[in-house]
């Protein structure tokens, strides 16, 4: 077990004063046996009137509401975090791996159609095409390596590219172009693996690593998969591995827009949007030291 502090910074400035709509916050770390959470405080530039709930996922959701306008729009987050430490569940996997094709129960069956679903039905066809072709040139058993092969070949072939554009590209546009941030990746791996019938969810949240260390990192995605018996699997396309315990999530949704970590809008003309900074800093506390 050990004990971080992760504080996430969003900014967004205009030209002049611009007046906000609502604006839906996914930043809240999913607690469980792996997480908890000790404090969070989230502090908003201007004041706004804030709610939470839990959405269809079990998510914590915060809904903020402002009653003034401003040039500067800033949430702050601050969250001290518990982690304990797990079994890694690449060892479960290869003591009863999962063949292929994967079989859910009649008892999961309603939930897991709605993570078999795909976001870009339109490319389904062409995309599995691409899977077939790329990764079974011979008969394939163990769900969880195929996953992995597919992970693997989206981050060596496609480089990262760090966008602060809204969405995400749809995974043939991220093929197309061999580029993509880690919420392309994370789509593209989202869309491939349920091509092929196996259940997958898109999740976000924060990477502990050398980045956020320095105080330069910014929000993450990456891919879980569904396993029976095993529950859901992560998998990083953009660091080619498993998931671990330096991933916190944030939120889970069977649709990439349903865990933005910050949405909403502005009335105002679009020429004043002058830009957003984002920046994810998390550091390791002693177990005595109190939140501040």
């Amino acid at each position: 077990m050990n004990r971080i502090r992760v504080t996430h910074t969003t900014t967004y400035r205009y030209a002049a004063p611009v007046t906000f709509g609502q604006h839906r916050l996914v930043v809240r770390p999913r607690e469980g046996h792996d997480i908890q959470v000790e404090l969070m405080v989230l502090a908003i530039q201007p004041k706004a009137t804030v709610t939470w709930h839990r959405d269809l996922f079990g998510n914590s959701i915060a809904n903020a509401r402002f009653a003034e306008s401003a040039e500067l729009l800033e949430f702050r987050v601050e969250a001290i975090v518990l982690r304990g430490d797990q079994t890694s569940p690449h060892e479960s996997l290869e003591a009863l791996p999962v063949q292929y094709p994967v079989l859910y129960s009649a008892l999961e069956a309603p939930v897991i159609t709605g993570y078999l679903a795909s976001v870009y039905s339109e490319e389904a066809s062409q995309l599995r095409e691409w899977v077939l072709s790329t990764f079974f040139p011979k008969n394939r058993t163990d769900a969880a390596v195929i996953v992995g092969e597919i992970g693997t070949w989206i981050h060596r072939t496609i480089e990262y590219r760090r966008r602060e554009d809204r969405g995400v590209q749809s995974p043939l546009e991220t093929l197309a172009l061999k580029s993509g941030s880690c919420r392309d990746m994370a789509t593209l791996l989202l869309e491939a693996t349920r091509t092929l019938n196996i259940a997958s969810r898109f999740a976000t949240g924060y990477l502990d690593g050398n980045s956020s260390a320095a105080g330069i990192a910014a929000t993450h995605a990456w891919t879980e998969v569904y396993f029976p018996e095993h529950g859901w699997y992560g998998w990083d396309p953009t660091l080619g591995e498993g998931t671990s315990g330096k991933h916190i999530v944030t939120g889970v949704s069977s649709h990439p827009r349903g865990v933005m970590p910050i949405s909403g809008t502005y009335s105002g003309p679009t020429e004043l949007y002058q830009g957003m900074t984002v920046s994810v800093k998390i550091e390791q506390l002693p177990w005595d030291e109190k939140a501040a």
